[in-house]
């Protein structure tokens, strides 16, 4: 491991942490509903066997929930309004404390940017306790020349400043008081950063200040090691894991080969409650993103290797059918599921129910057997799901629900319809082992609301376009049904095709809202904009503001087929371009658009990435061009009618 010297001569005197000191935490929470994700209460109840007193420092607001969730953890609760980020509230806390603070030892100053402990606490602070020091961090951060903020000077190595421990010879100092007395305003992320973060440990070093890291920088490349080499630093004992991997932009982590899914591994490998990950993960960081950054896609095998037959689910199948000669490929689908299952079928008129009810009664049952002719077939899939099914759905009386529909589309050519049609039967119910490997992965995950077929993509344009014309009134609707999840940015997270299992607890927030048919319109509102293509979008994100978190899942013959058609698209779409994915990808959203690749879209393209400001202006030239090229087009062609005919 290698080690770092933060010793700046003369140094003062410095002692060790004595065994019967007392330490004082005070740990900042941001959370933009107010309320306190369930990692946090885990992490507080693990640091009061090292902490004499624990004060919480609330940045915004704090629910009835979270106040529930910090009381018989802290000694004092302090809410107050949110901004100088976690640094004015680690001010607001030493400012509360006064006086009082020289009855400690050691000042903890965190935050809520970490999970943890992974490993024990233990260990670690026995190890720092011995050291003779002033001041110590977790992680920290080797020196940037030149500043990554401002892009003069030096960012100065530095102790990362989500932990950084301060013992009483230096915190009770002048140079403390003034320190924090004279700490500037800030209100971006690059100010914390540049006005504290970046200076704190330089600033007291120069002083003289003894300062040390419990798990420092593992190579010498400059680097976020706490994000980029989060799985390294557990495994060398580090008890903290960053939160950020997790968020991150994904071409960066890839551009990085950083693989978040290896990371999660060791974590549940150590005995870390990983639904608490999932959890605050699901609801504050965009489905797609979290997607790609913890690779939750599941490629299941055919042969049943994940399932309990000892703890069964109850299982309710619903399946709409429009049309009734694919009832039997239905029910084939759904009896690959393990043991029994409850079944709904919704359908449009009397005709089509008489056919479904006796595909069903000659087949054996496997549990009880119901089909419905719904009120409308506006909405078709959807409003049946949403408005037919809501009382069985609000019962209680199943722990997953397997919905399914009769998908043809035909309007999309018989090579797109089949292979969309095929997407998703064989990814949700390939065989009797694979639908027993997906009801296994609710078996073993009980945070795990949704699994789902990847973005269908073969005979679809769907990557780079998936909201279409549904991102406006999805906004409107997510904040209508309380849903706060961030909204991805290019495509969502979802069920394209509209197929998939969950727990009906994740799908409380839209099968509890009171729809009517009326509201999914006429059979020409089933287009983009309309409710039924906005629902289809949605599932995930309501699930994640109740805490699930949601798997895609794909058999291996179609992740063959899949994959190796990405692969190929992307290494043609690359070879027009220079430098790594990450590269071309922020060349090509500073260019914006590329639109039809007319004089005026390059033009545009070429003022944003070299002519800021001068967009309008270059764009006002091209279109003189076009004029006088047109003119010039047509004064030729005046005379060459003029012309004789040779």
């Amino acid at each position: 491991m290698k080690t770092a010297e933060l010793i700046t001569y003369p140094a003062r005197d410095a002692t060790e942490f004595p065994p019967d000191g007392r330490r004082l935490l005070i740990y900042v929470v941001y959370d933009i509903r107010g309320d306190v994700e369930e990692y946090i209460p885990y992490a507080l109840t693990r640091l009061r066997e090292h902490c004499a007193e624990i004060m919480v420092v609330v940045n915004g607001e704090l629910t009835d929930l979270g106040r529930s969730r910090l009381s018989p953890l802290a000694d004092r609760i302090i809410v107050r309004e949110n901004r100088g980020y976690d640094i004015w509230g680690y001010k607001a806390g030493l400012d509360d404390v006064g006086e009082r603070i020289a009855e400690f030892d050691e000042v903890l100053l965190a935050n809520d940017t970490w999970f943890g402990p992974v490993r024990p606490f233990g260990p670690m602070f026995e190890r720092m306790d011995r050291s003779p020091l002033h001041f110590w961090g977790m992680t920290d951060h080797l020196r940037v020349e030149p500043h990554p903020f401002t892009n003069t000077g030096y960012l100065p190595y530095h102790l990362q400043s989500y932990w950084v421990a301060v013992r009483r010879e230096m915190f009770l100092s002048e140079h403390w008081r003034d320190y924090w007395r004279d700490l500037p305003q800030m209100d971006t992320y690059a100010d914390a950063v540049v006005k504290h973060e970046g200076v704190f440990t330089e600033h007291f070093t120069d002083l003289g200040y003894v300062g040390e890291v419990a798990f420092p920088t593992l190579t010498d490349k400059v680097e976020n090691h706490a994000v980029l080499y989060a799985e390294q630093l557990i495994r060398a004992g580090c008890p903290t894991l960053k939160r950020r991997p997790f968020f991150q932009w994904p071409p960066y982590l890839d551009h990085l080969a950083v693989v978040g899914r290896w990371t999660l591994q060791a974590v549940e490998e150590l005995g870390y409650p990983i639904d608490l990950v999932y959890a605050d993960l699901a609801r504050n960081v965009e489905p797609r993103t979290l997607n790609a950054d913890a690779a939750m896609l599941e490629v299941l095998p055919d042969a049943a290797e994940g399932y309990d037959p000892a703890a069964p689910l109850r299982t309710l199948v619903v399946a709409h059918v429009f049309y009734p000669e694919m009832t039997d490929e239905i029910l084939d689908r759904a009896d690959f599921l393990p043991g029994g299952y409850d079944l709904v079928v919704t359908t449009p008129d009397d005709g089509r129910a008489s056919r479904i009810r006796k595909a069903i009664v000659a087949r054996t049952s496997r549990g009880s057997a119901d089909v419905q002719v719904v009120a409308s077939n506006d909405g078709r899939d959807q409003s049946a799901f949403l408005i037919g099914c809501r009382d069985l759905l609000l019962s209680g009386d199943y722990d997953l629900v397997v919905k399914l529909h009769s998908k043809k589309t035909p309007q999309d050519g018989y090579n797109v319809g089949r292979h969309f049609q095929r997407q998703q039967f064989t990814n949700l119910l390939d065989s009797p082992g694979y639908a027993a490997n997906v009801v296994g992965l609710f078996q073993r995950e009980r945070g795990l609301g949704l699994a789902f077929p990847p973005t269908i993509h073969l005979g679809y344009p769907s990557l780079g376009h998936g909201w279409w014309a549904n991102k406006p009134a999805f906004t409107v609707l997510a904040r209508e049904l309380g849903i706060r999840v961030p909204i991805d940015e290019v495509s969502p997270l979802a069920p394209f095709g509209s197929m998939f299992i969950a727990r009906p607890a994740a799908l409380r927030l839209l099968v509890e809202h009171e729809w009517t048919y009326d509201q999914f319109g006429g059979a020409d509102a089933y287009q983009d904009g309309g409710l039924a293509h906005v629902l289809e979008r949605m599932p995930v994100y309501a699930a994640g503001e109740l805490g699930f978190h949601s798997r895609t899942i794909a058999n291996s013959e179609y992740f063959a087929s899949s994959y190796a058609a990405l692969d190929y698209n992307l290494d043609q779409f690359s070879s027009t371009l220079r430098d790594s994915t990450m590269q071309q990808i922020q060349l090509l959203k500073a260019a914006g658009p590329v639109e039809y690749g007319t004089l005026t879209d390059f033009a545009r393209m070429y003022a944003r990435l070299h002519r800021p400001g001068s967009e309008a202006a270059l764009v006002r030239a091209a279109e003189r061009v076009l004029r006088v090229r047109s003119a010039f087009g047509r004064v030729r062609a005046a005379v060459r009618r003029r012309l004789p005919e040779r």
